[in-house]
């Protein structure tokens, strides 16, 4: 079997984040690649949590319409998956919780009896069905001991001993009374190491690479975990991550460090986000670099806090009063997320603008794994530029780049920070390098910082910050993947962000009914080369726009920036990602 689904579901607070975080670690360590998905409501207790991983020999970014084990801890659990169910399906419950009635393979667990047995909480019905799971898809239940002998280190053996009864037990039910429907889909294999990360955990992992000094935020879901990721790395990097009272807090104390040269970001979700917009304007006129992380979740207002839609990028493109140049990017998978987010930092510094990293649920808190080698490979070969960052003594009106940073003979001198040049990129100068100072403010102003409300000066600063979009998009910008023979396909996707392993999965499978398509998929979102990427549109081809919203927002940018327009169209906004199958029955 090269492909499938494992799912369990039950109610919130009975564990079942971590077991199936747990079950995608087994996969992968028994070397094969994983792609999950958890659905919950935003409730602390109560409401019906999902959580399913995909298996597979190859990458995997998607998710399949068939289920191949469902775990119930619930009766709910079955009725809300059961559509999913083909013949060949396993369904593990416990028939003294409730029964079922259809013909199916029923691998009947003992959940209570087990749990009253060996003394456990209710709780631990999930820990079973761990064992339950392993032993069904023959997997290597020494490996999921050792796991959670991991997760429960810091609580000592006695824990670790405890929680070892219940996986085992659940193993032995298994082998003792449904060894003819064991599958064999876990046996494990030789493969490459591999990380299981969500894409919060590669926007995190990017910031470190890229020498992140200072991440603040306050939690919103789905970017809460960024925060705990980079909190729990801190002391071992030398970095400092601030929980702060509010978004407003949050921003202004990121473009403060920022103007005193460190590396900084932020992260929230849309809500969050429009608390910041008004410093975002203050970046934009001072010129300060910043990285922004943005995790969307359905809007307006709280919405659905726990599901997905990529409902925020025409007013991430346009968040902020007055215009000033800022860079959006939007990867596809945590790969991408990883390459972007080191290199939003190069580009804030380059370029001295907010650059914004979007993500939204369905990638943000998915995990996928991700090969070692990529990661050491991305490491060994990232170089950071922090752009025309000063920080020694200058001299002669040119940037002299010495050892000297003390000298009480130095005169004192106004510095151009603002200085008007060719490429719209002024030197940076770090506040309290000696001999040279200049004003910052939130006040239009002349080279040297002073503030002006006189036409020429202003038309100059305005002119000069708008040519740092033309020379990022002819130095950086990079135009969408094309995944296809455009000249073969009748049929040319275009999407962007979350949805590529969704489309390209769609597209091997239309593949293998003999039919070409192609895939456009944008990940540098804006500014974008108008005249590059109308090329790939003037073929004479059916396009099909795919997005998670109800306006095909990006289809409205590329409309505003290329005049072209992509009348078909396949959304969907109701919280839940786009499908393989949607996508293929839609065509």
């Amino acid at each position: 079997m090269n492909d499938f689904t494992w799912l369990i579901g039950g109610e919130a607070g009975f564990g079942i984040m971590t077991t199936g975080v747990v079950f995608s670690k087994i996969a992968t360590r028994s070397g094969y690649h994983i792609f999950d998905y958890v659905e919950y409501p935003s409730l602390i207790r109560g409401g019906h949590n999902a959580y399913e991983v995909h298996v597979s020999n190859s990458d995997a970014s998607h998710l399949n319409p068939s289920i191949d084990v469902l775990v119930c801890l619930n009766k709910e659990t079955y009725e809300k998956h059961r559509s999913r169910l083909t013949p060949e399906s396993l369904v593990v419950f416990d028939q003294d919780e409730f029964e079922i009635k259809e013909n199916i393979k029923k691998i009947i667990i003992p959940f209570k009896k087990i749990l009253a047995r060996l003394k456990g909480q209710p709780v631990m019905k999930n820990t079973i069905s761990l064992g339950a799971s392993i032993g069904l898809l023959g997997g290597d239940i020494d490996e999921l001991i050792k796991i959670i002998s991991e997760q429960f280190a810091k609580k000592g053996e006695e824990v670790i001993n405890f929680n070892r009864q219940f996986v085992q037990a659940g193993y032995d039910e298994v082998k003792k009374n449904y060894s003819d429907f064991i599958l064999n889909y876990l046996v494990k294999k030789p493969g490459d190491d591999k990380l299981v990360l969500t894409g919060n955990d590669a926007f995190a992992l990017g910031s470190i690479i890229a020498d992140i000094r200072v991440y603040v935020a306050y939690p919103m879901t789905p970017s809460s975990t960024v925060l705990t990721d980079l909190a729990a790395w801190a002391e071992k990097i030398g970095i400092v991550v601030r929980h702060a009272e509010d978004e407003i807090s949050v921003i202004n104390t990121a473009i403060g460090s920022s103007f005193a040269g460190v590396r900084s970001a932020v992260g929230s979700s849309g809500g969050g986000f429009a608390l910041m917009v008004e410093t975002l304007s203050l970046a934009g006129i001072t010129e300060i670099p910043i990285v922004v992380f943005i995790a969307s979740r359905p809007g307006p207002a709280t919405g659905m806090p726990t599901w997905t839609e990529q409902g925020d990028l025409l007013f991430t493109i346009f968040s902020g009063h007055g215009e000033f140049p800022k860079i959006v990017l939007a990867p596809g998978d945590n790969e991408e997320m990883i390459e972007l987010t080191a290199k939003a930092y190069n580009l804030a510094d380059q370029y001295q603008l907010p650059v914004i990293v979007m993500s939204d649920m369905y990638l943000s808190e998915s995990h996928k794994s991700v090969e070692k080698s990529f990661v050491d490979k991305f490491i060994s070969e990232y170089k950071i530029n922090r752009g025309k960052l000063i920080n020694k003594v200058i001299t002669n009106d040119k940037i002299q780049m010495t050892n000297q940073t003390q000298n009480s003979n130095i005169k004192i001198q106004n510095f151009l920070r603002y200085q008007i040049t060719e490429d719209g990129i002024s030197p940076r100068l770090i506040p309290g390098t000696p001999g040279y100072f200049y004003q910052a403010n939130s006040y239009e102003h002349i080279e040297d910082g002073h503030t002006t409300e006189e036409a020429k000066p202003r038309i100059d600063q305005v002119d000069k910050r708008a040519r740092k979009w033309i020379t990022y998009l002819e130095n950086d910008f990079l135009m969408p993947k094309v995944y296809g023979d455009i000249d073969k396909s009748e049929t040319v996707f275009v999407s962007w962000g979350s949805t590529k392993g969704i489309v390209l999965q769609a597209q091997k499978l239309l593949k293998e009914k003999n039919i070409e398509t192609t895939l456009i998929h944008f990940n540098h979102i804006y500014p974008i080369d108008t005249h590059k990427v109308k090329e790939l549109f003037k073929h004479d081809k059916k396009y099909i726009l795919i997005e998670n919203n109800s306006w095909g927002q990006f289809g409205k940018i590329l409309a505003m920036e290329t005049g072209i327009e992509i009348k078909n169209k396949i959304l969907r906004y109701d919280g839940r990602s786009i499908t393989v199958k949607e996508i293929i029955n839609k065509l």
